[in-house]
């Protein structure tokens, strides 16, 4: 099977990017891929508790939290959750802080990087 590395820039909501991630890596994730998702920037905040979108718009953050009880891996950029105020606390359990560094082992050892 294939490791996928998804790279996340986009907040819930702003736009459909990060929906289309959160799509992917369920199917890949379902299909025996082993999939890690990066969040980076405004993406940090797809990991954040207790999101609560208008009613008939998709819930980004149970998508993310249903990956993460599934077993993928999620990873958020220190310097992105500290330059945006958000603290290890606020975002799901299972989502790690994590440095620069950890995204370049990642992508070093993944076999397909997608950016959304």
């Amino acid at each position: 099977m294939t490791t996928f590395t998804l790279i996340i820039y986009n907040a819930p909501i702003s736009k459909e990017r990060s929906l289309s991630a959160l799509r992917f890596a369920w199917t890949a994730d379902l299909e025996g891929h082993k999939v890690q998702i990066w969040l980076f920037e405004d993406g940090v905040y797809l990991a954040k508790k207790n999101q609560k979108p208008p009613q008939g718009l998709t819930n980004y953050g149970q998508m993310l939290e249903d990956l993460i009880n599934a077993g993928v891996e999620v990873k958020a950029c220190v310097v992105c959750a500290e330059a945006r105020g958000v603290s290890a606390c606020e975002l799901f359990d299972g989502v790690k802080i994590a440095t620069i560094h950890e995204l370049i082992a990642w992508t070093a050892n993944s076999d397909k990087i997608l950016t959304f």
